[in-house]
């Protein structure tokens, strides 16, 4: 997902879900903050640099790809963006190798994604936000995998985009390409992916490099053959999905303010945004290459409030100005608090699971240790 849906609509989804106009702000930005929370960031503020939440690309092209290093970049990809949805998913006549990736495949409405609600619950609003972030991820980057892998990860010319056309759809050809300084074509279905590359560990291979923007795109439906569904054809709906996305969170959001009284796989708030259903629809599925305009519209007339835009230093001199006993208590400090307690605990459940393709991570007994439970 972009900055659209994990800024905009996701201050849109926070305080139709009861916040008020300033709490939807600081959510909204912990869950943008989560796209952009790098180690080079972290250096440049003197935070630490367990708490990445992402990667930037230089930092990806300079990344080992032994086993410590594919561990250190699944442990980030695997916990903020491409959340496994089933630790002990089987396949059979594979090896223990492939099992383990097979297992990382993203997905919505797992064990982990209830785990990652609920360990948001009775936390700062950067928790909050971080959990939505992730939560709504496990949407978008569904069937792609947070560790390099082309087995898992690549597409190939069977791919085809779904057109709206009167009651039914018709099917255009994908064309990839790689220049990343042009846009994607949405007029002419042309999009730019990450470059092939025949090792299985490429940088180039993680997540859905291959698929390009098209899982953050909230308008796209497309169908492709991915190699570990043993190339069976797979329809990605993205405004069915994003929808349903939408208003979980919205559940989701409920259940941490203590309004319901739990947080259940495959629930979504319909209800909750009633007559503005047709509204949201219409957001989700304009064919742009970014809604935020029309996220922050919606909002706007939501809360009577300006939704002011994402500023990626807002909190920066809070943070580097406080006294090193301070700097847990400011927002930057409680959003470094809350992304090593949930990569902590997200890297304990796939070592538990007996995968290691995360490691044993630091991050975990940190995780302990935020949580008082280090004696």
């Amino acid at each position: 997902m972009q900055e659209d849906f994990h800024y905009y609509a996701t201050y849109c989804a926070s305080f139709i879900a009861g916040y008020s106009h300033k709490e939807s702000l600081d959510i909204a930005y912990s869950a943008q903050f989560v796209d952009v929370c790098s180690r080079t960031l972290l250096s440049k503020i003197k935070g630490p640099s367990d708490a990445a939440t992402t990667q930037l690309q230089l930092e990806l092209m300079d990344a080992r790809t032994d086993p410590v290093g594919l561990q250190d970049i699944t442990r980030i990809w695997s916990s903020f963006h491409f959340l496994p949805r089933d630790l002990a998913a089987e396949k059979k006549n594979c090896s223990k190798r492939y099992r383990d990736k097979f297992r990382l495949i993203c997905g919505p409405n797992g064990d982990l994604v209830v785990k990652t609600v609920e360990l948001a619950k009775g936390k700062p609003v950067q928790s909050v936000g971080i959990a939505m972030h992730v939560l709504a991820d496990t949407w978008a980057h569904s069937n792609f995998a947070g560790t390099p892998s082309l087995v898992i990860n690549n597409t190939n010319y069977v791919f085809y985009e779904l057109l709206p056309e009167g009651d039914d759809f018709k099917e255009k050809q994908i064309k990839f390409v790689h220049k990343t300084s042009s846009p994607d074509d949405l007029e002419n279905s042309v999009y730019t992916n990450s470059l092939y590359q025949s090792n299985e560990n490429s940088i180039m291979n993680l997540g859905h490099g291959r698929a390009g923007h098209l899982p953050d795109y909230s308008f796209v439906r497309f169908r492709y053959l991915p190699a570990w569904g043993e190339y069976a054809e797979i329809t990605k709906d993205n405004p069915s999905d994003y929808l349903k996305a939408f208003t979980q969170m919205i559940y989701a959001m409920k259940y941490i303010r203590g309004d319901v009284p739990s947080f259940e796989k495959d629930v979504y708030d319909m209800e909750a945004i009633g007559s503005r259903k047709e509204r949201i629809r219409e957001i989700i599925n304009k064919r742009q290459l970014l809604a935020s305009d029309d996220w922050k519209a919606f909002g706007e007339e939501l809360s009577g409030e300006e939704i002011e835009d994402f500023v990626i230093d807002r909190y920066f001199d809070e943070y580097t100005g406080a006294d090193k006993k301070e700097k847990n208590d400011t927002f930057i400090g409680k959003f470094i608090h809350g992304a090593i307690v949930h990569k902590g605990m997200v890297i304990d459940e796939i070592v538990k699971s007996g995968n290691k393709l995360a490691g044993v991570a630091r991050e975990s007994l940190l995780s302990r240790l935020f949580k008082g439970e280090q004696k």
